[in-house]
């Protein structure tokens, strides 16, 4: 299957630049749900490409207390850890007005392990919307997106698109620790899609996956990139 049709790419002088612009484009989606449904819910990516994107929509005006904030995709650490993207959401995201948005994680205390902790919370996110107001999507260099990892125990299940299921626990030997994730459906069902990478290099790792060519064939984002179910946005900078 060729790339999906809609994708629109947007290209920034720099990451500074491109934070400020996702973060208005966020802001605005936010906006738009809490005026017509009441509240608001947005999945975020861990790691350190966000960080300045966090950072600048923490400060943005709108209605905080009806907007609930969960991840992608969690490592299976508690929010001590430095790992933790909890830890890194409630550190650069939930502060300034944003401090007042409710925090849904993707980790619970006391188990060991995802499998352990997943009935928890399919109970946590059984009180949420189902479809999200808005999705934002990293890349690793490997081409993983949320924690769909090559050679992911769970990969095929957590792509297959006729799922039902909307976590998987993914273990894989670039993933570090064990992981849990949205899976590929459930971040599909949303209002809007955002990938945000920056750097030559994770350029060229996209363009590889939307060609399919050499090592980008195996590239676990192309499944993002080869869906016609939900138009995606890329947000790049140098």
């Amino acid at each position: 299957m060729s790339a999906s049709a809609e994708i629109s790419q947007h290209t920034f002088a720099s990451s500074a630049a491109l934070a400020e612009a996702l973060a208005g484009e966020l802001a605005n989606r936010l906006r738009k749900a809490i005026a017509e449904r009441g509240r608001a819910l947005i999945a975020v990516s861990g790691g350190s490409t966000p960080k300045q994107l966090f950072d600048r929509l923490s400060q943005l005006a709108l209605d905080w207390d009806k907007v609930y904030v969960t991840l992608v995709d969690e490592r299976w650490v508690p929010e001590s850890s430095d790992r933790s993207n909890a830890r890194l959401v409630k550190a650069m995201l939930l502060k300034h007005a944003a401090a007042a948005a409710h925090f849904v994680p993707l980790y619970e205390a006391g188990q060991d392990t995802p499998e352990a902790g997943l009935v928890y919370l399919q109970a946590r996110l059984s009180a949420l919307p189902a479809r999200f107001d808005a999705v934002v999507l990293g890349m690793g260099g490997d081409g993983h997106t949320a924690s769909f990892f090559p050679g992911g125990d769970h990969l095929t299940q957590a792509l297959d698109l006729q799922g039902r299921q909307r976590l998987w626990p993914m273990r894989a030997e670039g993933a570090g620790e064990p992981r849990i994730t949205f899976s590929l459906p459930a971040l599909l069902d949303t209002e809007a899609l955002y990938l945000h990478i920056e750097g030559a290099a994770k350029r060229e790792v996209f363009k590889q996956a939307e060609t399919g060519e050499g090592a980008g064939a195996h590239y676990p984002v192309r499944a993002v990139l080869n869906q016609s179910r939900t138009p995606l946005s890329v947000f790049w900078s140098p």
